[in-house]
């Protein structure tokens, strides 16, 4: 018989919420103790434990547990598009497939209207590191995280190709999502703006109320290109490194897309602004060269600049919407992420790129 594992709160997490997870996977392990390591609350609630048991070696002693966030800003922004519910989905059903390093997964529970808990083991039993949203990348790191960007979109490249099996990343919850962005941009654009202050000057500010008054023509052009999976939330702070390679966390926003809308959202918040000038060509040739390795061609360099170009508007209003809805990044990571993206859209014009 299944066991219920829902959680609401970390309090939740006890040696007998633990033993029923244990229980769905590996009967007759048992769990001798719980503790909390770290309670972190943003998007959502994350919660890492030490988990002590009998079972054998190979079953994760540290866990990851992901629930609604207890910041009510937060769990609202993210409970109604149901992303905690995209991610227990993604994990079930196309993580597996993924050609490069994700979280194992472990358990989770999803109903509507009573909850969801999603438990992964944590990358850091078996020697990965993770960071900070507002942590910086050298240019040998972020190399390695576009080329494995390149053969993750490779993969995806042909959305047609993918059938029946990933069609619900297209389905109505997304698109509830995409509904309730364009209805809340302009308030939540104009409140990140007036919080943020002096961090956006007054031409981007002109651009960025422009952009959200006019967000669904900007999202259909942004959207008019070859798909593929993408994960639409690449910032320091969702990527991990085990022996020097990076994978991938926070699978929420997971959709089909563009893929250099990964690469304009990762250059933009992942790097200091001189290191982006100073690398990002490099960066997107290096891309395109990938993605020819793994067997799509016909990439034009001047179109995928363009669109490189265009597709940093979402970083810059992801930054400021978080800001205005607040809660869901650490305020100082925030801030330098605000920063960063203001930066990028201002050296490249981005809005510009944007026929809107």
């Amino acid at each position: 018989m299944k066991h219920d594992i829902l959680a609401h709160r970390p309090s939740d997490l006890t040696i007998d919420w633990a033993q029923r997870v244990v229980g769905n996977n590996c009967p007759g392990v048992i769990v001798s103790n719980v503790a909390t390591v770290s309670v972190d609350i943003g998007t959502t609630t994350r919660v890492r434990l030490a988990i002590e048991h009998d079972g054998p070696a190979a079953m994760p002693r540290r866990w990851f547990v992901k629930l609604p966030s207890l910041n009510w800003r937060a769990r609202v922004i993210t409970a109604l598009p149901g992303l905690l519910h995209t991610e227990v989905r993604f994990y079930r059903e196309t993580a597996p497939a993924i050609p490069l390093a994700v979280p194992g997964f472990l358990a989770a529970e999803s109903k509507l209207g009573r909850g969801t808990t999603l438990v992964l083991a944590d990358v850091t039993e078996t020697g990965a590191t993770t960071g900070k949203p507002g942590d910086a990348l050298t240019p040998a790191q972020a190399m390695l995280v576009i080329e494995q960007l390149a053969r993750f979109h490779a993969f995806f490249s042909d959305k047609v190709a993918l059938g029946e099996t990933y069609r619900w990343l297209a389905g109505p919850v997304r698109r509830l999502e995409d509904h309730l962005g364009t209805a809340l941009a302009v308030p939540l654009m104009q409140r990140g703006l007036r919080l943020a202050g002096k961090l956006v000057p007054g031409a981007v500010r002109r651009w960025a109320v422009r952009y959200a008054r006019h967000r669904r023509g900007a999202m259909r052009f942004l959207a008019n290109a070859p798909q593929t999976l993408v994960h639409h939330d690449c910032h320091a702070g969702n990527i991990f490194w085990r022996q020097s390679q990076p994978g991938l966390l926070d699978w929420q926003l997971v959709r089909f897309g563009e893929g250099i809308a990964d690469v304009s959202y990762f250059l933009a918040t992942a790097l200091q602004p001189e290191v982006r000038r100073m690398h990002e060509a490099l960066f997107l040739t290096t891309y395109a060269q990938a993605l020819a390795a793994h067997g799509v061609t016909g990439i034009e360099p001047s179109s995928l600049w363009q669109r490189y170009r265009a597709h940093l508007a979402y970083p810059f209003e992801a930054m400021i919407v978080s800001l205005a809805v607040g809660g869901m990044i650490e305020p100082e990571s925030n801030h330098e992420l605000i920063r960063r993206v203001t930066a990028a859209v201002e050296d490249l014009d981005a809005f510009a790129a944007i026929p809107i």
